[in-house]
């Protein structure tokens, strides 16, 4: 059994469940190391006081805020443990919301809850609970000092806790130059929902792989072998469909471009021309016309 990062208990109303928290979550990704290209040494980092111009052991590091240029507030380690919350072996349930109610910009991180010793019954009542009625919990944490939110959810036979933001964290989109709302024509709508439609499936994530990790590695293993060629695979191909989504997205650049050309809204009795240009392709087909293709991806650097 992986070892646990805290243990303590979960709680809802009188209720009390002796929980585990284990990270749900690793990074697969090769790591790297700072070397001296001369003589590939490794390349370490020292704390170097800006004044003294000397290196500073941690025993004499301290955290300051900057409350103006140059000048600081210092906080020490009781300052830390006085701004802290008092509860740090508990994870305390505040509320139940319908599960998908939570924006996604909220979630960062996912953990693993299981139950401790003695809190196995308690556990599966409320992941059962959870999962027939499609609630998720919004529950608080302290977590090395610091107070985080969290939203609990059952899935499958584990309950996952993802640390939440808060809302002051979330930048508002009205700061963004985003389009405001332009009337859309049916046929627009209708084709864009063809596109969707044709490379609709149903979430798979181990079909997803990770090329570049993949192509990391070749290359880490082929340079530890004297002439090794490394075998770089490229992004993952594009959906089948082939010349029929080609043949969509054509059909898609030509309305759009219609529509910036000034084309007549929807609504209008008369067909805007990249509207009667695609029915009319539709009806009466070039007779020399060539057959689109879809692109091929190109091969990353």
């Amino acid at each position: 059994m992986p070892r646990a990062m805290w243990n303590g208990v979960m709680s809802f109303g009188l209720v009390n469940v002796p929980v585990r928290l284990h990270s749900a979550v690793r990074d697969e990704r090769p790591r790297f190391h700072l070397l001296h290209a001369k003589d590939e040494s490794p390349v370490h980092y020292q704390r170097v006081c800006e004044r003294e111009g000397k290196v500073v052991p941690w025993s004499e590091v301290v955290k300051g805020h900057e409350v103006s240029k140059g000048e600081y507030a210092v906080l020490t380690p009781e300052d830390f443990k006085r701004a802290a919350l008092d509860r740090s072996d508990s994870i305390d349930i505040l509320a139940f919301v319908p599960t998908g109610a939570i924006d996604a910009r909220y979630f960062e991180t996912p953990y693993y809850l299981a139950p401790a010793k003695g809190g196995e019954r308690a556990y599966a009542l409320l992941r059962e609970t959870m999962a027939r009625a499609s609630k998720t919990a919004v529950a608080q944490i302290v977590l090395r000092q610091a107070q985080h939110l969290g939203a609990i959810t059952a899935i499958g036979d584990v309950l996952v806790f993802t640390t939440l933001r808060f809302a002051q964290e979330i930048v508002n989109p009205s700061t963004l130059d985003l389009p405001n709302k332009t009337p859309l024509r049916q046929n627009e709508l209708d084709l864009a929902a063809k596109l969707v439609e044709g490379i609709a499936g149903d979430w798979k994530p181990a079909q997803y792989e990770d090329r570049y990790s993949e192509n990391l590695l070749a290359i880490i293993k082929a340079k530890t072998k004297k002439g090794g060629k490394p075998r770089l695979g490229e992004l993952a191909p594009k959906p089948a469909g082939g010349d029929e989504v080609a043949d969509l997205m054509e059909k898609l650049r030509e309305s759009l471009a219609g529509g910036r050309a000034g084309a007549k809204p929807a609504h209008s009795t008369k067909a805007a021309p990249a509207e009667a240009k695609v029915a009319h392709a539709r009806k009466t087909p070039a007779p020399h016309r060539k057959t689109t293709t879809a692109p091929r991806h190109r091969r990353a650097a």
